[in-house]
């Protein structure tokens, strides 16, 4: 039978309910904390309840989270491609992603999920990303601009990494990003 529209949004509803606990109690706590039954308590249904919107568990939540999290930081480096220097722009904006939202940022880099990368099955909004590097550092051809990008990717991913973990003076974030700008600018 089909569903009908107030009970597809309730679903909907609850869905991101269910994620945004995750996020919430991951940001707080740290991924450790996030089980199933602290998340049906959080936002108060039962564990079936939960599974029936998530099948594959906490794997399939934090999937999610990580797939969001790939939604929104698209959208923030998204103002680079038409900012005057959207190198600047692109790495201003991913560091402060990966400051401003570590848990989401950690599960994005270091969960495992089934999302593909580097294939025909890479989720649209991860390929729409990847071409925002691209974009930002050129290249003589579509390999070179891949492995420009790639590096680039890396290299904001380590300092972002490194950050998290209080191993970068916080007082050289300019100048760091004025070098990793330097280093990737377009070939000329």
């Amino acid at each position: 039978m089909p569903r009908s529209a107030q009970e597809t949004e309730r679903i909907r509803e609850r869905e991101l309910r269910i994620v945004q606990a995750t996020r919430e109690i991951a940001e707080r706590e740290g991924w450790p904390a996030v089980t199933v039954r602290r998340l049906a308590d959080e936002i108060g249904v039962s564990q079936p309840i939960l599974y029936r919107h998530f099948p594959g568990g906490r794997d399939e939540i934090v999937g999610r989270v990580v797939l969001d999290g790939y939604t929104e930081l698209a959208a923030a480096l998204h103002a680079s491609d038409s900012a005057p220097d959207p190198l600047r722009t692109l790495v201003a904006a991913y560091l402060d992603f990966a400051r401003s939202h570590p848990a989401v940022y950690e599960a994005m880099a270091t969960a495992r999920t089934d999302i593909a990368f580097a294939s025909d099955e890479t989720p649209a909004v991860l390929r729409e990303g990847f071409g925002m590097l691209e974009r930002a550092v050129g290249g003589i051809d579509a390999r070179d601009r891949a492995v420009r990008a790639e590096l680039l990717w890396s290299t904001l991913h380590g300092i972002s990494q490194f950050e998290a973990a209080g191993r970068m003076d916080a007082a050289l974030d300019d100048l760091r990003e004025d070098a990793l700008v330097a280093l990737f600018s377009p070939h000329p």
